[in-house]
Protein backbone atom coordinates (compact mmCIF):
# COMPACT_ATOMS: atom_id res chain seq x y z
CA UNK A 1 0.00 0.00 0.00
CA UNK A 2 1.14 3.54 -1.09
CA UNK A 3 1.43 5.60 1.96
CA UNK A 4 2.41 8.50 -0.24
CA UNK A 5 -0.16 11.07 -0.84
CA UNK A 6 -1.52 11.20 -4.14
CA UNK A 7 -2.90 14.43 -6.40
CA UNK A 8 -6.37 14.76 -6.28
CA UNK A 9 -8.31 13.84 -9.65
CA UNK A 10 -9.64 16.79 -10.95
CA UNK A 11 -13.26 17.86 -10.00
CA UNK A 12 -15.40 17.52 -13.25
CA UNK A 13 -18.75 18.32 -11.69
CA UNK A 14 -20.33 21.72 -12.65
CA UNK A 15 -20.00 24.27 -9.95
CA UNK A 16 -23.62 25.31 -9.03
CA UNK A 17 -22.44 28.78 -8.54
CA UNK A 18 -21.40 29.23 -12.22
CA UNK A 19 -23.41 29.40 -15.41
CA UNK A 20 -23.62 30.84 -18.38
CA UNK A 21 -23.91 34.08 -16.92
CA UNK A 22 -21.17 34.35 -14.21
CA UNK A 23 -20.76 33.22 -10.60
CA UNK A 24 -23.99 33.25 -8.76
CA UNK A 25 -24.64 33.44 -5.37
CA UNK A 26 -25.45 30.11 -3.65
CA UNK A 27 -27.91 30.13 -0.95
CA UNK A 28 -26.15 27.55 1.42
CA UNK A 29 -28.42 25.14 3.77
CA UNK A 30 -29.66 27.76 6.62
CA UNK A 31 -29.06 30.58 5.15
CA UNK A 32 -31.38 32.80 3.37
CA UNK A 33 -30.81 35.74 1.25
CA UNK A 34 -32.07 38.95 2.42
CA UNK A 35 -34.35 41.52 0.33
CA UNK A 36 -32.09 43.74 -2.08
CA UNK A 37 -33.72 46.91 -0.18
CA UNK A 38 -31.96 45.38 2.79
CA UNK A 39 -29.11 44.09 1.19
CA UNK A 40 -28.78 47.91 -0.38
CA UNK A 41 -28.89 49.65 2.89
CA UNK A 42 -25.11 50.72 3.78
CA UNK A 43 -23.61 49.81 7.62
CA UNK A 44 -25.17 51.79 10.55
CA UNK A 45 -22.59 54.36 11.23
CA UNK A 46 -23.28 55.10 14.74
CA UNK A 47 -22.68 51.56 15.48
CA UNK A 48 -18.64 52.09 16.45
CA UNK A 49 -20.01 54.74 18.66
CA UNK A 50 -22.78 52.78 20.94
CA UNK A 51 -20.67 49.64 20.82
CA UNK A 52 -17.87 51.75 21.84
CA UNK A 53 -20.13 53.53 24.71
CA UNK A 54 -21.51 50.30 25.92
CA UNK A 55 -18.12 48.56 26.12
CA UNK A 56 -16.69 51.93 28.52
CA UNK A 57 -20.23 51.56 30.15
CA UNK A 58 -19.62 47.69 31.24
CA UNK A 59 -15.68 48.59 32.04
CA UNK A 60 -17.53 50.44 34.86
CA UNK A 61 -16.89 54.25 33.20
CA UNK A 62 -19.07 57.10 33.48
CA UNK A 63 -19.91 57.91 29.85
CA UNK A 64 -21.88 61.04 29.20
CA UNK A 65 -23.62 60.27 25.92
CA UNK A 66 -24.87 63.06 24.08
CA UNK A 67 -24.78 61.27 20.80
CA UNK A 68 -28.79 60.30 20.71
CA UNK A 69 -31.49 62.84 20.49
CA UNK A 70 -33.55 60.66 23.40
CA UNK A 71 -35.43 63.41 25.87
CA UNK A 72 -33.99 62.52 29.47
CA UNK A 73 -37.42 64.19 31.21
CA UNK A 74 -40.65 62.53 31.24
CA UNK A 75 -44.15 64.37 30.99
CA UNK A 76 -45.52 65.98 32.64
CA UNK A 77 -47.14 63.88 36.00
CA UNK A 78 -51.01 64.66 34.92
CA UNK A 79 -50.41 62.84 31.38
CA UNK A 80 -48.83 60.16 33.20
CA UNK A 81 -52.11 60.18 35.38
CA UNK A 82 -54.16 60.16 32.64
CA UNK A 83 -52.38 56.97 30.84
CA UNK A 84 -52.55 54.90 33.89
CA UNK A 85 -56.45 55.94 34.21
CA UNK A 86 -57.46 55.08 30.69
CA UNK A 87 -54.81 51.75 31.02
CA UNK A 88 -56.88 50.86 33.95
CA UNK A 89 -60.40 51.06 32.37
CA UNK A 90 -60.88 47.32 30.62
CA UNK A 91 -62.69 49.21 27.44
CA UNK A 92 -59.11 50.60 26.06
CA UNK A 93 -57.67 47.19 25.77
CA UNK A 94 -58.99 46.33 22.21
CA UNK A 95 -57.42 47.24 18.57
CA UNK A 96 -57.86 51.13 17.81
CA UNK A 97 -57.92 53.07 14.83
CA UNK A 98 -54.88 53.19 12.68
CA UNK A 99 -55.52 56.55 11.85
CA UNK A 100 -55.87 57.70 15.10
CA UNK A 101 -59.11 58.10 17.61
CA UNK A 102 -61.10 60.89 16.52
CA UNK A 103 -60.94 63.01 19.58
CA UNK A 104 -57.33 63.05 19.46
CA UNK A 105 -57.09 64.43 15.44
CA UNK A 106 -59.81 66.85 16.94
CA UNK A 107 -57.08 68.64 19.08
CA UNK A 108 -53.83 68.12 16.70
CA UNK A 109 -56.16 70.35 14.69
CA UNK A 110 -56.88 72.60 17.33
CA UNK A 111 -53.49 72.89 18.10
CA UNK A 112 -52.50 73.94 14.37
CA UNK A 113 -55.55 76.37 14.65
CA UNK A 114 -53.87 78.50 17.99
CA UNK A 115 -50.23 78.15 17.28
CA UNK A 116 -50.03 78.54 13.02
CA UNK A 117 -53.75 79.97 12.50
CA UNK A 118 -54.23 76.65 10.21
CA UNK A 119 -57.67 75.40 10.28
CA UNK A 120 -57.81 71.47 9.29
CA UNK A 121 -60.35 69.06 9.09
CA UNK A 122 -59.90 66.40 11.71
CA UNK A 123 -61.26 63.96 9.16
CA UNK A 124 -59.75 64.54 6.50
CA UNK A 125 -56.35 66.12 6.92
CA UNK A 126 -55.19 64.57 10.08
CA UNK A 127 -53.66 61.41 10.48
CA UNK A 128 -51.92 59.85 13.78
CA UNK A 129 -48.83 58.05 13.53
CA UNK A 130 -46.25 55.74 15.46
CA UNK A 131 -44.22 59.32 15.74
CA UNK A 132 -43.14 61.18 12.53
CA UNK A 133 -40.43 58.52 11.52
CA UNK A 134 -42.99 55.60 10.80
CA UNK A 135 -45.23 57.95 9.89
CA UNK A 136 -42.79 59.08 6.75
CA UNK A 137 -41.37 56.13 6.31
CA UNK A 138 -44.91 54.76 5.62
CA UNK A 139 -45.76 57.75 3.56
CA UNK A 140 -42.62 56.76 1.42
CA UNK A 141 -44.80 53.77 0.60
CA UNK A 142 -47.63 54.97 -0.01
CA UNK A 143 -46.70 57.68 -2.80
CA UNK A 144 -42.78 57.13 -3.79
CA UNK A 145 -42.44 54.54 -6.50
CA UNK A 146 -39.02 52.69 -8.49
CA UNK A 147 -36.65 55.79 -10.01
CA UNK A 148 -38.88 58.19 -8.50
CA UNK A 149 -36.71 61.23 -7.38
CA UNK A 150 -36.57 62.74 -4.20
CA UNK A 151 -35.23 66.04 -2.86
CA UNK A 152 -33.75 65.46 0.40
CA UNK A 153 -31.63 68.09 2.79
CA UNK A 154 -28.16 67.60 3.24
CA UNK A 155 -26.69 66.63 6.12
CA UNK A 156 -29.48 64.50 6.40
CA UNK A 157 -31.36 62.90 8.70
CA UNK A 158 -31.07 59.41 7.91
CA UNK A 159 -34.45 58.24 7.74
CA UNK A 160 -35.30 60.55 5.13
CA UNK A 161 -32.91 59.19 2.92
CA UNK A 162 -33.49 55.57 3.90
CA UNK A 163 -37.41 55.85 3.86
CA UNK A 164 -36.80 57.35 0.41
CA UNK A 165 -34.39 53.83 -0.64
CA UNK A 166 -37.05 51.67 1.06
CA UNK A 167 -39.54 52.37 -0.68
CA UNK A 168 -37.66 52.19 -4.49
CA UNK A 169 -36.97 56.07 -4.74
CA UNK A 170 -33.85 58.10 -5.62
CA UNK A 171 -32.17 60.58 -3.14
CA UNK A 172 -30.88 63.57 -4.50
CA UNK A 173 -28.84 65.58 -1.41
CA UNK A 174 -29.07 69.18 -1.10
CA UNK A 175 -26.76 71.39 1.14
CA UNK A 176 -29.63 72.82 3.42
CA UNK A 177 -27.58 74.61 5.59
CA UNK A 178 -28.05 78.34 3.24
CA UNK A 179 -31.81 78.28 3.40
CA UNK A 180 -31.93 80.86 0.23
CA UNK A 181 -29.28 78.48 -1.59
CA UNK A 182 -31.63 74.98 -0.95
CA UNK A 183 -34.11 77.28 -2.84
CA UNK A 184 -32.17 78.01 -5.77
CA UNK A 185 -30.79 74.62 -6.16
CA UNK A 186 -33.77 72.59 -5.82
CA UNK A 187 -35.23 75.02 -8.42
CA UNK A 188 -31.84 74.21 -10.95
CA UNK A 189 -32.78 70.52 -10.31
CA UNK A 190 -36.30 70.80 -11.24
CA UNK A 191 -34.94 72.33 -14.78
CA UNK A 192 -33.09 69.15 -15.22
CA UNK A 193 -34.92 66.15 -12.77
CA UNK A 194 -38.11 66.49 -12.00
CA UNK A 195 -38.66 65.89 -8.52
CA UNK A 196 -41.91 63.85 -6.97
CA UNK A 197 -41.13 65.03 -3.30
CA UNK A 198 -39.10 67.71 -1.90
CA UNK A 199 -38.55 67.32 2.04
CA UNK A 200 -37.92 70.69 3.71
CA UNK A 201 -36.81 70.05 7.38
CA UNK A 202 -36.62 73.10 9.89
CA UNK A 203 -35.55 73.45 12.52
CA UNK A 204 -32.89 71.03 10.63
CA UNK A 205 -31.38 68.36 12.23
CA UNK A 206 -28.61 67.78 12.28
CA UNK A 207 -27.86 71.43 11.42
CA UNK A 208 -30.12 73.22 13.79
CA UNK A 209 -30.63 75.72 10.62
CA UNK A 210 -33.76 77.72 11.08
CA UNK A 211 -35.99 79.53 8.57
CA UNK A 212 -38.82 82.35 8.69
CA UNK A 213 -42.12 82.53 6.67
CA UNK A 214 -40.90 83.58 3.49
CA UNK A 215 -39.25 80.64 3.08
CA UNK A 216 -41.93 78.53 2.85
CA UNK A 217 -43.75 80.89 0.51
CA UNK A 218 -41.22 80.27 -1.98
CA UNK A 219 -40.69 76.65 -1.41
CA UNK A 220 -44.75 76.46 -2.40
CA UNK A 221 -44.40 78.40 -5.42
CA UNK A 222 -41.93 76.28 -6.73
CA UNK A 223 -44.11 73.43 -6.01
CA UNK A 224 -46.93 74.90 -7.66
CA UNK A 225 -44.82 76.02 -10.73
CA UNK A 226 -42.75 72.42 -10.87
CA UNK A 227 -45.44 70.08 -9.68
CA UNK A 228 -44.00 68.49 -6.92
CA UNK A 229 -45.39 67.21 -3.92
CA UNK A 230 -43.95 68.90 -0.17
CA UNK A 231 -43.30 66.97 3.07
CA UNK A 232 -42.77 69.15 5.76
CA UNK A 233 -40.71 67.73 8.88
CA UNK A 234 -41.56 69.62 11.78
CA UNK A 235 -40.28 67.55 14.65
CA UNK A 236 -39.04 70.46 16.83
CA UNK A 237 -41.45 73.41 16.17
CA UNK A 238 -41.55 73.15 19.98
CA UNK A 239 -37.80 73.38 20.84
CA UNK A 240 -36.81 77.29 20.01
CA UNK A 241 -34.69 79.79 21.49
CA UNK A 242 -34.11 83.24 22.23
CA UNK A 243 -37.95 84.26 21.06
CA UNK A 244 -37.39 82.51 17.75
CA UNK A 245 -40.83 80.62 16.92
CA UNK A 246 -40.89 78.08 13.94
CA UNK A 247 -43.04 78.70 11.29
CA UNK A 248 -45.62 76.10 9.12
CA UNK A 249 -45.59 75.09 6.11
CA UNK A 250 -49.44 74.77 6.20
CA UNK A 251 -50.10 78.33 7.00
CA UNK A 252 -48.65 79.51 3.49
CA UNK A 253 -51.95 80.50 1.21
CA UNK A 254 -52.76 77.39 -1.03
CA UNK A 255 -49.96 74.82 0.93
CA UNK A 256 -52.42 72.65 0.96
CA UNK A 257 -52.89 72.01 -2.53
CA UNK A 258 -49.57 70.09 -2.63
CA UNK A 259 -48.03 69.85 0.88
CA UNK A 260 -48.13 67.47 4.32
CA UNK A 261 -46.45 68.17 7.75
CA UNK A 262 -44.82 66.14 9.82
CA UNK A 263 -45.19 66.67 13.87
CA UNK A 264 -44.57 64.95 16.97
CA UNK A 265 -45.11 64.95 20.97
CA UNK A 266 -41.36 63.25 21.57
CA UNK A 267 -39.22 66.51 22.13
CA UNK A 268 -41.55 69.36 23.79
CA UNK A 269 -43.83 67.09 25.95
CA UNK A 270 -41.21 64.18 26.82
CA UNK A 271 -43.04 61.45 25.02
CA UNK A 272 -40.42 60.10 23.06
CA UNK A 273 -40.72 56.60 23.98
CA UNK A 274 -44.92 56.99 23.90
CA UNK A 275 -44.32 57.16 20.02
CA UNK A 276 -47.16 59.94 18.79
CA UNK A 277 -46.97 61.65 16.00
CA UNK A 278 -49.11 63.45 13.03
CA UNK A 279 -49.09 64.02 9.43
CA UNK A 280 -51.26 66.91 8.67
CA UNK A 281 -52.09 68.86 5.08
CA UNK A 282 -53.65 67.47 1.63
CA UNK A 283 -56.05 65.17 2.35
CA UNK A 284 -55.55 62.94 -0.51
CA UNK A 285 -51.46 62.43 0.37
CA UNK A 286 -52.95 61.74 3.89
CA UNK A 287 -55.54 59.37 2.61
CA UNK A 288 -52.78 57.26 0.91
CA UNK A 289 -50.49 57.27 3.92
CA UNK A 290 -54.20 56.15 5.88
CA UNK A 291 -54.31 53.35 3.17
CA UNK A 292 -50.78 51.76 3.61
CA UNK A 293 -51.07 52.13 7.64
CA UNK A 294 -54.49 50.20 7.82
CA UNK A 295 -52.26 47.37 6.10
CA UNK A 296 -49.61 47.89 8.57
CA UNK A 297 -50.64 48.78 11.69
CA UNK A 298 -53.88 49.02 14.25
CA UNK A 299 -52.69 52.34 16.00
CA UNK A 300 -51.29 53.47 18.79
CA UNK A 301 -52.33 52.46 22.45
CA UNK A 302 -55.86 53.51 22.77
CA UNK A 303 -54.43 54.67 26.37
CA UNK A 304 -51.45 56.34 25.06
CA UNK A 305 -54.13 58.72 22.78
CA UNK A 306 -56.25 59.79 25.66
CA UNK A 307 -53.03 60.74 27.59
CA UNK A 308 -51.79 62.86 24.67
CA UNK A 309 -55.38 64.61 24.27
CA UNK A 310 -54.57 65.66 27.91
CA UNK A 311 -51.25 66.74 27.00
CA UNK A 312 -52.18 68.83 23.84
CA UNK A 313 -55.41 70.40 25.96
CA UNK A 314 -53.58 71.59 28.84
CA UNK A 315 -49.86 71.03 28.29
CA UNK A 316 -48.28 74.48 26.25
CA UNK A 317 -47.33 75.94 29.72
CA UNK A 318 -45.21 72.61 29.91
CA UNK A 319 -43.84 72.70 26.34
CA UNK A 320 -42.79 76.40 27.02
CA UNK A 321 -40.67 75.02 30.04
CA UNK A 322 -39.10 72.20 28.59
CA UNK A 323 -37.69 74.62 25.60
CA UNK A 324 -36.56 77.09 28.70
CA UNK A 325 -34.39 73.73 29.88
CA UNK A 326 -33.28 73.16 26.51
CA UNK A 327 -32.13 76.77 26.05
CA UNK A 328 -30.26 76.64 29.26
CA UNK A 329 -28.52 73.80 28.32
CA UNK A 330 -27.41 75.28 24.64
CA UNK A 331 -26.24 78.09 26.89
CA UNK A 332 -24.35 76.57 29.43
CA UNK A 333 -22.89 73.86 26.43
CA UNK A 334 -21.57 76.82 23.98
CA UNK A 335 -20.46 79.33 27.26
CA UNK A 336 -18.53 76.11 27.94
CA UNK A 337 -16.49 74.76 24.99
CA UNK A 338 -15.84 78.22 24.02
CA UNK A 339 -14.03 79.08 27.27
CA UNK A 340 -12.03 75.80 26.10
CA UNK A 341 -11.36 77.25 22.86
CA UNK A 342 -14.03 75.17 21.03
CA UNK A 343 -16.24 78.39 19.68
CA UNK A 344 -19.24 76.90 18.05
CA UNK A 345 -22.47 77.60 16.09
CA UNK A 346 -25.60 78.65 18.81
CA UNK A 347 -28.28 77.45 17.31
CA UNK A 348 -32.10 79.02 18.05
CA UNK A 349 -33.69 75.63 18.00
CA UNK A 350 -33.72 71.78 18.39
CA UNK A 351 -31.91 69.75 20.66
CA UNK A 352 -28.38 70.04 19.18
CA UNK A 353 -25.51 71.53 18.72
CA UNK A 354 -23.80 71.13 15.42
CA UNK A 355 -20.38 72.19 15.80
CA UNK A 356 -17.03 72.01 13.57
CA UNK A 357 -14.62 70.03 14.27
CA UNK A 358 -11.67 72.46 16.05
CA UNK A 359 -8.46 73.02 14.66
CA UNK A 360 -5.83 71.55 14.65
CA UNK A 361 -8.06 67.88 14.82
CA UNK A 362 -10.32 68.85 11.37
CA UNK A 363 -6.90 68.88 9.56
CA UNK A 364 -6.28 65.41 10.52
CA UNK A 365 -9.30 63.44 11.75
CA UNK A 366 -11.95 62.20 10.06
CA UNK A 367 -15.81 62.59 12.13
CA UNK A 368 -15.75 59.56 12.92
CA UNK A 369 -12.18 59.88 14.53
CA UNK A 370 -12.57 62.73 16.36
CA UNK A 371 -15.81 61.44 17.94
CA UNK A 372 -14.14 58.01 18.61
CA UNK A 373 -11.04 60.34 20.64
CA UNK A 374 -13.77 62.08 22.70
CA UNK A 375 -15.46 58.74 23.34
CA UNK A 376 -12.20 57.26 24.46
CA UNK A 377 -10.17 60.18 26.26
CA UNK A 378 -13.12 62.00 27.54
CA UNK A 379 -15.96 59.63 28.60
CA UNK A 380 -17.96 61.85 26.55
CA UNK A 381 -20.14 60.19 23.42
CA UNK A 382 -21.36 63.00 20.45
CA UNK A 383 -22.81 61.76 16.87
CA UNK A 384 -20.18 61.63 14.08
CA UNK A 385 -21.22 63.81 11.52
CA UNK A 386 -20.69 61.57 8.62
CA UNK A 387 -23.11 59.59 10.05
CA UNK A 388 -25.41 61.78 8.42
CA UNK A 389 -23.98 62.26 5.42
CA UNK A 390 -20.96 63.34 3.20
CA UNK A 391 -22.52 66.98 3.48
CA UNK A 392 -22.06 66.14 7.48
CA UNK A 393 -17.98 65.50 7.39
CA UNK A 394 -15.87 67.45 9.19
CA UNK A 395 -18.49 68.22 12.36
CA UNK A 396 -20.17 66.14 15.39
CA UNK A 397 -23.41 66.62 16.67
CA UNK A 398 -23.64 66.86 20.57
CA UNK A 399 -27.62 66.27 21.70
CA UNK A 400 -28.75 68.58 24.85
CA UNK A 401 -30.06 65.82 26.68
CA UNK A 402 -27.94 65.89 30.00
CA UNK A 403 -28.81 68.21 32.94
CA UNK A 404 -26.65 71.37 33.23
CA UNK A 405 -24.49 69.71 35.99
CA UNK A 406 -23.31 66.66 33.72
CA UNK A 407 -22.74 69.41 30.26
CA UNK A 408 -20.41 71.33 32.70
CA UNK A 409 -18.54 68.13 33.62
CA UNK A 410 -18.40 66.97 29.74
CA UNK A 411 -16.96 70.41 28.80
CA UNK A 412 -14.03 70.12 31.34
CA UNK A 413 -13.48 66.38 30.46
CA UNK A 414 -13.09 67.42 26.76
CA UNK A 415 -10.88 70.23 28.03
CA UNK A 416 -8.62 67.90 29.81
CA UNK A 417 -8.45 65.62 26.17
CA UNK A 418 -7.77 68.42 23.91
CA UNK A 419 -6.62 70.92 26.10
CA UNK A 420 -3.18 72.19 24.73
CA UNK A 421 -4.13 71.44 21.29
CA UNK A 422 -7.15 73.34 21.50
CA UNK A 423 -4.95 76.27 23.42
CA UNK A 424 -2.13 75.84 21.11
CA UNK A 425 -4.46 76.37 17.85
CA UNK A 426 -6.32 79.27 19.39
CA UNK A 427 -3.40 81.35 20.08
CA UNK A 428 -1.99 80.50 16.74
CA UNK A 429 -5.21 82.04 15.35
CA UNK A 430 -5.05 84.92 17.80
CA UNK A 431 -1.14 85.81 16.41
CA UNK A 432 -2.48 85.53 12.57
CA UNK A 433 -5.51 87.99 13.57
Amino acid sequence: MNDTPQPAEPDTTPDPSETSDGPQEVQRPGEFRVADRIASLPPYLFARINQLTYQKRRAGNDVIDMSMGNPSDPPAQRVIDKLSEAANDPRNHGYAPALGIMSLRREVASRYLKKWGVRLDPESEVISTLGSKEGFGHLCLAVIGPGDSVVVPAPSYPAHVYGVALAGGKAILIDTTDPSRYLSDIARTCETTRPKMVIVNFPHNPTATVVGPDFYEEVVRLASRYGFMLVSDLAYADVTFDGYTSPSILAVEGAKRCSVEFTTMSKGFNMAGWRVGFCAGNRDIIRALGTIKTYYDYGMFRPIQIAAIMALRHGEADVEAQAKVYEKRRDVLCDGLARIGWPVAVPKASMFVWAKIPEPFATRMTSMDFATKLLEEADVAVSPGAGFGVAGEGYVRLALIENENRLRQAVRQIGRALGEDLKAASGSQREVG
